[in-house]
């Protein structure tokens, strides 16, 4: 890892935490390497996580001025996106709620609310997940109603624009693909259940639903599993998680993760996983799910840097044409190039995601 990298993660690890880096002399660099190191936190999409920890260094070691402003001009525009976007989530509950539905919130600004400044995250867009196959159908009627055009998705989803805010609609909680482990699943969520979470949303407190803290974890899991498979994760999905398992640690059994993690095929993709929130995001090892860490964080790692935030920022996507056919062919070739690493993490998963794959690419 070069020392720009060194320098990104020790200041992720000073926003995440709040605390000072170990290394300050780390921070006595050039501002080629500042201005690199502002490049990689944007591709990473933990700008504003970054900038926090830039608070914890002395003065004399900040990035240059003409940086700095940048920095902060990107962390107004972050807050002000997480303002309407918490604004749109208020709504929706309202819209919903009015009309009977109760939509589970999944990941976004639920997983906002366990960082230490909710607003210096990067929000993407708003997931509801809802149980009942009925209230979903009622649910994306009455968004069509409201005169928003719903697009389905090759999984099952689907998607629409509120307010200039991407929506989905999901049908399954848990993103794993083998017909087996969903009934397994479906199960442990009927019994694992929801739980409800106070968000400061539009300028007061609303309760939302969410998934309960074993269901919380295992969806972020899973989540950076499947994008880790296919387009490419960044290190915010990784700040995610670390959160996640910091504020619900002690909240569910950690004997009982482990088993389920074996159980559905996740347990080596887990070590690998649990490794680089404890060797790149700072995470304690008394707070991850269950203490098993693999001995190396390179194939994940590698595809981080490779690609960013979803794969975004590829060497292989500049250019790339958005039409609805690249895109899929895209997706296959993104899936084949990273083949090797499904199959040595979750094999199993792999072969049902492809399958899934196929599946979507004939719609």
């Amino acid at each position: 890892m070069n020392k720009d990298k060194e320098i990104l993660l020790a200041l992720l690890q000073a926003g995440m935490w709040e605390r000072c880096p170990d290394d300050i002399s780390l921070f006595r660099t050039s501002d080629a390497s500042w201005s690199n190191v502002f490049r990689m936190a944007r591709c990473q999409t933990v700008t504003g996580i970054v900038y926090h920890g830039l608070s914890f260094l002395p003065e004399e070691l900040l990035p240059p001025e003409n940086l700095l402003l940048q920095w902060v001009t990107a962390v107004d525009g972050i807050e002000r996106k997480n303002r309407k976007m918490n604004h749109v989530l208020a709504e929706l509950y309202a819209f919903f709620r009015a009309n009977g539905l109760e939509p589970v919130l999944q990941k976004g600004q639920g997983v906002a609310a366990l960082y230490e400044t909710p607003m210096l995250r990067e929000c993407g867009d708003i997931d509801f997940y809802f149980p009942d196959k009925n209230d979903r159908k009622r649910a994306i009627k009455l968004v069509k109603e409201h005169h928003c055009v719903v697009k389905s998705k090759a999984d099952d989803s689907v998607c629409y624009k509120w307010k200039g805010v991407h929506v989905e609609h999901h049908g399954q909680l848990l993103d794993l693909s083998s017909p087996c482990t969903q009934k397994y699943l479906k199960k442990l969520e009927q019994e694992a259940g929801f739980d409800k979470m106070s968000l400061s949303l539009d300028g007061s407190d609303i309760e939302v639903s969410i998934p309960s803290p074993m269901l919380n974890l295992l969806l972020l899991n899973t989540h950076i599993l499947k994008h880790a498979f296919g387009l490419g994760i960044g290190l915010r999905q990784l700040c995610d998680m670390a959160r996640a398992c910091y504020k619900l640690e002690g909240k569910f059994d950690v004997d009982e993760m482990k088993k389920i993690c074996n159980k559905v095929g996740l347990g080596k993709w887990s070590m690998l996983l649990n490794a680089a929130l404890v060797s790149h995001v700072g995470l304690s090892p008394r707070d991850l799910p269950y203490p098993d860490i693999a001995l190396s964080t390179r194939p994940l790692l590698d595809i981080i840097w490779n690609g960013g935030n979803f794969g975004q920022y590829a060497s292989d996507r500049a250019g790339q044409s958005q039409t609805i056919f690249s895109r899929k062919i895209y997706t296959s070739q993104s899936f084949l190039r990273n083949v090797k690493f499904s199959c040595r993490y979750a094999p199993a998963e792999a072969f049902w995601t492809f399958m899934t794959l196929l599946k979507g690419q004939f719609r």
